[in-house]
């Protein structure tokens, strides 16, 4: 009599076992069936712009390119429009977002100090606009009234702090670095200055990251609709914007194809060039996310409920 109980536990441990295996069975191929779904459209971009123009337009291409050809980013990178366009995005990327997170680290620091007089009703304030903005018209004005339409500084200024980022900065500063650290420093005789600057940035360095990730991506590298409101010059254009022109407006410069007198080539080519600046576009980021992913998986848990 003594052993049933040992005994029944042990089928219980079995059945446990048993149930606990189907579920991650189940939960693993439904998984690989998200993967799949999501990794199908990329593998096919990638294996079109390494594929001949005639494959493309044939629709031969699926999962392997077909006619293995560079024609795509021969013709992309032999065009200035483009060049000029990467080297715009990456102008407006690098400078855009060394301003925000400077700009997001300087209101959130101090909004996440206790002693700071009036530091909820300015966090509202930041909060509201996330919630009611002023509307495309008169942001519009504000910048033609600064003199910013079509200059490089109507990409970067209007941009300035963004109220979400901001509150994921405000967040790490109050559960990451504790009073007793300022109190510390200040009995050592450091000013608020010096506290920022020697202590707090050193360990802000998992926030920075992932501002620098969410700006850089969001707020300037995959942007396009402030650029097409903004700047009127071609020679001011982001990358994405003369992405945009390729992929919905469906219109290359004759330059680019000058050599096509086929119009099935033409047509071919313009296909080809659609995802060949697709995967131009998408390698910076990329490459950029490996190196701040932990920081970024860290930065989207901040104010969770843990």
């Amino acid at each position: 009599m003594s052993l049933m109980p040992s005994y029944e536990s042990n089928i219980n441990q079995v059945n446990e076992s048993a149930v606990d295996r189907i579920f991650m069975l189940g939960n693993t191929a439904f998984l690989l069936i998200i993967t799949v779904i999501v990794l199908l459209p990329l593998i096919f971009v990638v294996s079109a712009s390494f594929s001949s123009a005639e494959a493309v337009i044939a629709g031969k291409v699926t999962l392997w390119p077909v006619d293995f050809s560079l024609l795509g980013y021969e013709t992309i990178f032999e065009h200035n429009k483009v060049w000029n366009g990467f080297a715009n995005s990456l102008f407006y990327t690098f400078f855009g977002t060394l301003f925000n997170v400077t700009m997001t680290i300087c209101a959130a620091y101090p909004l996440s100090r206790q002693d700071l007089v009036g530091r909820r009703i300015i966090t509202f304030a930041f909060i509201f606009t996330m919630l009611f903005s002023g509307g495309l018209i008169p942001t519009f004005m504000v910048v033609r009234d600064l003199g910013l339409l079509n200059t490089r500084w109507a990409m970067i200024l209007p941009t300035g702090i963004g109220p979400f980022n901001l509150l994921i900065a405000i967040t790490f500063f109050r559960t990451t670095i504790p009073p007793e650290l300022h109190e510390a420093a200040r009995i050592d005789g450091a000013s608020d200055f010096r506290i920022f600057r020697s202590i707090i940035l050193p360990l802000a360095r998992p926030i920075i990251a992932v501002l620098t990730l969410f700006y850089a991506v969001n707020t300037h590298w995959n942007t396009y609709f402030q650029a097409l409101i903004y700047l009127k010059d071609q020679d001011l254009f982001p990358l994405q914007l003369v992405l945009r022109e390729i992929l919905i407006q469906n219109s290359i410069d004759a330059s680019m194809l000058i050599d096509i007198e086929d119009l099935v080539a033409r047509e071919g080519l313009r296909d080809l060039l659609k995802y060949s600046l697709i995967v131009v576009a998408s390698v910076p980021v990329m490459l950029l996310y490996p190196f701040v992913q932990q920081h970024f998986v860290k930065g989207m848990t901040l104010g969770s409920v843990k």
